[in-house]
């Protein structure tokens, strides 16, 4: 069973795993099919069915995704699923290492990367979502000046929202509440800047 729980990464060789882009996309690709084979991913994101089977074992080999169930009546296809609710990389589990920290950092732009080209995908299809739909999707700014102890308690206090709202859409939708559920992505940055 998926463990409800965040799993922290503090070792090197998991933060390279999941930084490389594709394995990126395929774990994000997994975490909102809850279980896939590497033949449904692979069409998610357009690659050999061979390559995906290759990083999808990369990524269990590190724990961040296990084997599933299998869902079809064959049995010769693996189905795979997160091991975790999602992981977190912490700034105190890696500043001390340079290596972690480069990892980290190259982590942080593969994300960001992916996150850019996903909103921006939705930006060029806006017109093929419905009125409702592009009424509530929400692209803000604020420019608050916090102590780094706010924006700790801000982070921590939005990722609970965050995750109650996801919950109560998974227990939602596990009890066949799925009308009109589409995948939303809510993408927060928070960090310090001078002007």
């Amino acid at each position: 069973m998926t463990s409800s729980e965040n799993r922290r990464i503090t070792d090197l060789g998991t933060l390279k795993a999941i930084s490389h882009p594709l394995r990126m996309r395929l774990y994000r690709a997994l975490f909102v099919a809850r279980t896939a084979t590497a033949s449904q991913l692979a069409d998610q994101v357009d690659e050999a069915v061979s390559l995906v089977s290759y990083h999808l074992r990369k990524l269990a080999d590190h724990g961040l995704i296990e084997e599933a169930e299998t869902q079809s009546t064959d049995g010769r296809e693996r189905w795979w699923k997160p091991s975790s609710y999602g992981f977190s990389i912490q700034e105190e589990d890696v500043r001390d290492a340079p290596e972690l920290v480069a990892a980290s950092d190259a982590f942080g732009r593969t994300v960001n990367e992916q996150r850019v080209a996903l909103h921006r995908r939705f930006l060029d299809e806006r017109l093929s979502w419905s009125g409702e739909w592009r009424s509530a999707s929400v692209s803000a700014e604020w420019l608050p000046r916090l102590t780094a102890a706010e924006l700790t308690a801000l982070g921590q206090e939005l990722e609970a929202v965050l995750t109650k709202y996801d919950q109560a859409a998974r227990a939602a939708e596990a009890a066949g509440d799925t009308e009109g559920r589409e995948n939303v992505a809510v993408h927060l940055h928070a960090f310090p800047y001078r002007s």
